[in-house]
């Protein structure tokens, strides 16, 4: 079993732009672009406890945002058991984590998001 509690320095920094451009385009309106950016930001933090419950966070506060129902109560239960399931090395590869997917899919990853990845995930 793996376990990972903090994503490492290097990975942290693309997943930091993730979440500036999602700040970004939010504040702009550009909310599927934003949206984008936050599911890339969870492909990037989901195998770490912090950051991938950090997203999840972020993806629950979108929701209200938009007013979304489906959105809000799927983020809640992924608040509850994707940071568990972080800690115990037990994630859905690639899942962009928003309602709109099962939790539980896994997802071909993006290749830019691969090359990222793979220095840091022997996993992956």
């Amino acid at each position: 079993m793996t376990f990972y509690w903090r994503m490492p320095e290097g990975l942290q920094l693309y997943y930091q732009k993730e979440l500036s451009d999602y700040r970004s385009a939010f504040s702009k309106g550009e909310l599927q672009v934003a949206w984008q950016h936050l599911e890339r930001a969870h492909i990037l933090g989901q195998p770490w406890a912090v950051e991938h419950s950090e997203v999840h966070w972020l993806m629950l506060r979108f929701g209200f945002a938009i007013k979304s129902w489906k959105e809000i109560r799927g983020q809640l239960l992924r608040l509850v058991f994707g940071g568990v399931k972080s800690f115990v090395g037990k994630v859905p590869t690639g899942n962009t984590g928003g309602a709109n997917v099962p939790p539980l899919q896994p997802m071909e990853i993006p290749e830019d998001l691969k090359r990222m990845l793979s220095p840091f995930s022997p996993t992956r």
